[in-house]
């Protein structure tokens, strides 16, 4: 009983706050996923955290996310989805978040499903990235740069459209996990996800780290160069998961 609280009653929006105060406190710099390009052609040498939040189910908890970072003043990047059953961008709230997020300084990317579109719908995967960016940029008056491939239920893999593409082709800077020079982030960094809902899991340079469960916060404090962070808004809480 003890070890499921510990589990899973550690993803408190408190708690979170916290781990990127150790990373500040730690010397991090924490910067948007389209910053890390610009690390790089600086050659920079102090240690960055990548802070990237997928929003798969609630823009809601994404602005709670959101204000955390800004009482920090630390930049996140937030990649939204635009066709999830769970939420509607454009509604009127949801719409009033991301307008919130853009002016707050933060990077707006795109959660990308178009596999699963174009099975779906029969059409065109490429025809749907162009629509889906072009809705996203007049929408919300920016210009996104980056793409994160969404995991979803129907088995397809969005990644495998980039298996013979490149970002730059649709004018964009960077797809989350791809492996051209300019980015390459994945095979670069420290990454760790709390993608498994009730615990975190990691990866070095690309590689699984079997067993290793360590929050944000302790590996802040193993003082990894480029630690890349992926957290999603509705696994966070106050008080417990239901609520």
């Amino acid at each position: 009983y003890l070890l499921m609280m510990s589990n899973q009653f550690h993803f408190t929006f408190s708690n979170i706050k916290e781990q990127f105060v150790a990373a500040i406190n730690n010397s991090y710099e924490v910067i948007r996923c389209v910053d890390y390009i610009d690390y790089k052609k600086r050659k920079a040498r102090h240690k960055v955290l990548i802070n990237r939040v997928d929003v798969d189910v609630s823009i809601k908890k994404a602005e709670r996310l959101a204000k955390i970072f800004n009482t920090l003043n630390i930049p996140a990047t937030f990649f939204i989805r635009l066709h999830a059953p769970e939420y509607n961008p454009f509604s009127f709230e949801n719409y009033r978040i991301l307008k919130f997020i853009v002016n707050s300084g933060h990077e707006i990317g795109y959660h990308s499903e178009i596999i699963d579109q174009s099975v779906i719908w029969q059409e065109n995967a490429e025809d749907c990235l162009l629509r889906d960016l072009k809705i996203m940029n007049e929408m919300l008056k920016i210009e996104v740069k980056g793409i994160a491939s969404h995991g979803g239920m129907t088995g397809l893999n969005n990644l495998d459209f980039w298996q013979d593409k490149r970002a730059s082709e649709y004018d964009l800077l960077y797809e989350a996990y791809d492996k051209e020079p300019a980015f390459n982030l994945f095979q670069e960094s420290f990454y760790i996800s709390d993608s498994e809902w009730v615990r975190w899991k990691c990866y070095d340079k690309g590689r699984l780290i079997p067993g290793n469960n360590d929050s944000l916060g302790e590996h802040v404090k193993a003082g990894h160069k480029i630690l890349y962070s992926l957290i999603h808004p509705e696994t966070y809480f106050d008080n417990h998961f239901y609520e």
